[in-house]
C-alpha cells in the first residue's frame, strides 16, 4: 500500500465549528480504543529525566498533554491552534507552525501523537534535521499503514457515531500513515546515531521510540 498524501477535513475547520467537535470527540475515542496516550504516558514516563521538559508536535486541544502533566510530566506544547482555556498556566503553550519553530533547544524530548504523517517525506527530513540539533528522544505514535486498519475503522466508527469528517480523515489518515522503519528513515535518523524502535499494534498503531546513541 504506497503512501499518499491528502488534505483533511479537519484541518480547515475552525476550533469551535460543530463539525470539528464532534469530530474531535472521536478521535478521543479513537485514541482511547488504540491505546495511544496510555503507550505515550508509559514511554515518556521512562525517557524523561529530572528536570527535562518534553514538548508535544500539534498539540490540538491539550488534553494529551494535561493527561501527561497529572502524572507528573512536564510537557509544554507546540500548535497553531490558540493556547486552550485549560491549559495549565505553569506551562508553554507556542502558537506557530511547528516546521518553523525557533525554540527546540530547550527541549531534550520531542513526541506527537498523529501529527507526522500529515507531512511528506522532503518536509519530514527538514523536521528531522531541526529535532536532532537538540533532541535526545523522538516518539511518534501514527496511523500504521494498513488496508486492513481502513476496513476496521470503517467497520466500527458506527458503533460509536463516527461524524462524516472522521470517517473521510481516518480513511486518508491511515493512507498517509507509516510501516517498518519509514518514519525514522524520512526524519533521517542514522542508524548509526539513533536507536530506533518501531513496532505496529494489533488495532493498527505505529509507534516510534528513538533515542540518540551515546
Amino acid at each position: 500500500m504506497q503512501r499518499i498524501l491528502e488534505p483533511e477535513l479537519l484541518d480547515s475547520l475552525a476550533p469551535e465549528d460543530p463539525d470539528a467537535l464532534h469530530s474531535r470527540r472521536d478521535l478521543r475515542l479513537t485514541n482511547q480504543i488504540l491505546g495511544n496516550h496510555r503507550w505515550l504516558t508509559r514511554t515518556l514516563r521512562k525517557l524523561l529525566r529530572a528536570g527535562d521538559v518534553a514538548l508535544e508536535l500539534g498539540a490540538g486541544t491539550g488534553e494529551l498533554g494535561q493527561r501527561l502533566g497529572a502524572h507528573g510530566l512536564a510537557v509544554d506544547a507546540i500548535d497553531r491552534w490558540p493556547r486552550p482555556e485549560q491549559w495549565p498556566k505553569a506551562r508553554a503553550w507556542h502558537v506557530a507552525d511547528l516546521r518553523e519553530f525557533n525554540g527546540y533547544e530547550g527541549y531534550p524530548v520531542v513526541f506527537g501523537n498523529l501529527i507526522f504523517h500529515h507531512f511528506g517525506d522532503h518536509e519530514l527530513g527538514a523536521l528531522g534535521g531541526v529535532l536532532q540539533r537538540h533532541a535526545r528522544a523522538i516518539v511518534a505514535c501514527e496511523p500504521a499503514r494498513r488496508r486492513t486498519s481502513q476496513k476496521l475503522f470503517a467497520a466500527i466508527a458506527p458503533l460509536f457515531r463516527a461524524h462524516p469528517v472522521t470517517l473521510h480523515d481516518a480513511r486518508l489518515s491511515i493512507a498517509a500513515g507509516f510501516v517498518g522503519g519509514e518514519l525514522p528513515r524520512a526524519l533521517g535518523l542514522s542508524p548509526a546515531a539513533w536507536d530506533c524502535r518501531c513496532t505496529t499494534t494489533l488495532l493498527g498503531a505505529y509507534q516510534m521510540v528513538a533515542i540518540r546513541r551515546g
